[in-house]
């Protein structure tokens, strides 16, 4: 029903709207750049010829230009190991995971997993007497300046179920 309806308001009156479109008067161009008129001139045979003919003066200024390069002394750089690392990472294998081969095994000392995160900051809140920043920075050998901004700062989430309130139930009587 729709498109019947948009069919009739789009194909009303079509023919004379065409012929005023076409019947108005066209714009006129733009005024061309006084460069294009170069393009007239470059059909003139003695313009060609005067672009195409050798200039015997020029040719033995030319010949007469010699040109002497020396390539800079090559420079060794010191350091060539640039992106081999200087000393070897030491790694520590991580203390959880349950995913398996999608965990990960091993972690530069100094940093952590976000699973043993969750952890030490889970585990600080349950027992904060037994899972001090001391405690932390040594079992996962990070900074103990680190442990403590990373205790202050990030608290992990309290999941709280509040029990359903329990309604009447109507008895059938």
């Amino acid at each position: 029903m729709g498109g019947r309806l948009a069919r009739v308001f789009r194909t009303f009156n079509v023919e004379s709207r065409a012929r005023r479109e076409i019947s108005k008067e066209k714009p006129t161009p733009a005024p061309r750049h006084p460069t294009s008129r170069l393009d007239e001139l470059a059909d003139h045979r003695e313009i060609q010829e005067e672009i195409y003919r050798k200039d015997d003066k020029l040719l033995t200024l030319l010949k007469d230009v010699y040109v002497e390069s020396r390539d800079p002394p090559v420079r060794v750089k010191d350091g060539g190991g640039e992106h081999l690392p200087c000393k070897q990472e030491e790694k520590r294998l991580t203390k959880l995971g349950h995913l398996g081969d999608l965990d990960v095994k091993k972690v530069p000392k100094g940093k952590i997993s976000i699973v043993e995160a969750l952890t030490l900051l889970n585990n600080h809140k349950l027992h904060p007497q037994i899972w001090t920043a001391e405690k932390i920075a040594v079992e996962y050998s990070l900074e103990l300046k680190e442990v403590n901004s990373l205790l202050e700062f990030f608290i992990p989430f309290a999941v709280q179920e509040f029990p359903k309130e329990t309604k009447k139930a109507i008895k059938p009587t």
